[in-house]
């Protein structure tokens, strides 16, 4: 019998659609303006992976909405041995359901969250036992975590089948929200955790820093103003790279969130799901432009829920504009970019090889797991 301990940050995520680059401190508010907890859900994405082994796996897991919830609302057996009840979980519940875990011996602890959550689990139990995430958070610099919910549960399917699977530490990554929500990106180190790591199922540690081709990225910046039609809504997401177009048109910019922008001029500056979804109402063509988050090769689902799926059915494929540098291409060494939208049927429909905008006039083709 694997042993599968199960851990559920409930809120995680909940700043994302609605422009609060975080959920670290603001869930209330983030409640407050509309958002939905999807956490639950994405917990439920990984576990259905393993459908066929319920009957190999004991899920120890948390009360409620920590974990209990979604393992019955599936058919799976469990056993809760912690777990706050109440409706706001804090650090401290995660930080006491990591050492309830600990002391019961699980084979691995899955959990769902971001970094924050990384960072509460790890500052109980370090690297004493494997750990592996499911995406759930707004940001997700650390290294824990598989690249989909999807991916997670195939990573735990190839354990559970005795499959020789590796473990590596890996960075536990968090920034500072506060800063994060000025523009400013502080992140830290807080540790290390043991991952399983299987094939292009685990993500990297998300590359920090500032982009040093400042020439392409003007280059790019210049095709890209050059491109743009009258009249067409340009939705203008987060990141250095787009930040050089915004810059370009002599624009102010949310680097950390998403503008509107209409005929070269700001619209509406750090946009909502909510806000995004009436301006579709209001505008018939709209472009969504994104970069690739070096080292992992997220488009979506990493600091940019405000292109929530429903946002991303009614743009459209046609009308996405990737951005991304042959470096940070290069860098991936082959792998894939990747999409995350909590729904699996339309990362599919994302998948396939996709065009790619690296310079002035020069798109390439790269393919979209």
């Amino acid at each position: 019998m694997f042993n599968l301990g199960l851990i559920v940050n409930p809120f995680a995520g909940l700043g994302g659609s609605v422009a609060l680059k975080g959920s670290d401190g603001v869930a209330q508010l983030a409640l407050e303006k509309g958002a939905v907890p999807k956490a639950g859900l994405r917990t439920q994405t990984a576990l259905n992976v393993l459908g066929a082994y319920k009957h190999q796996i004991n899920i120890i897991t948390c009360a409620g909405d920590m974990g209990e919830t979604w393992v019955k609302e599936l058919g799976f057996n469990c056993e809760v041995i912690t777990g706050a009840t109440k409706s706001m979980t804090t650090p401290e519940d995660t930080q006491q359901a990591a050492l309830a875990m600990k002391q019961r011996h699980v084979d691995l602890l899955l959990f769902a969250g971001g970094d924050g959550t990384a960072r509460d689990i790890c500052s109980v139990i370090e690297d004493s036992f494997p750990v592996l995430g499911i995406p759930a958070g707004v940001k997700i610099h650390s290294g824990v975590y598989g690249v989909t919910p999807q991916a997670s549960g195939e990573v735990v399917k190839l354990l559970i089948e005795g499959q020789l699977v590796d473990l590596k530490a890996q960075d536990v990554r968090d920034i500072d929200e506060d800063a994060f929500r000025q523009n400013q990106v502080k992140a830290k180190l807080f540790g290390e955790m043991l991952v399983p790591q299987a094939g292009e199922f685990v993500q990297s540690v998300k590359q920090g820093g500032i982009e040093q081709e400042a020439l392409v990225l003007e280059d790019m910046a210049a095709y890209l103003a050059q491109e743009m039609e009258d009249d067409v809504l340009y939705l203008v997401g987060s990141g250095k790279t787009t930040q050089a177009l915004m810059d370009h048109l002599y624009l102010p910019n949310t680097l950390l969130g998403v503008d509107a922008v209409l005929n070269q001029t700001v619209l509406q500056t750090d946009v909502t799901e909510h806000d995004i979804l009436r301006l579709l109402d209001e505008h018939e063509r709209v472009v969504i432009i994104v970069s690739v988050i070096g080292g992992q090769g997220h488009i979506f689902g990493r600091g940019n829920q405000q292109f929530s799926a429903q946002v991303i059915r009614k743009v459209g494929r046609d009308n996405l504009w990737v951005l991304c540098t042959k470096t940070k291409l290069r860098n991936l060494a082959g792998k894939p970019l990747r999409v995350d939208t909590g729904e699996p049927e339309l990362d599919l429909a994302l998948s396939g090889h996709m065009e790619i905008i690296t310079g002035y006039q020069d798109v390439v083709l790269y393919p979209v797991a």
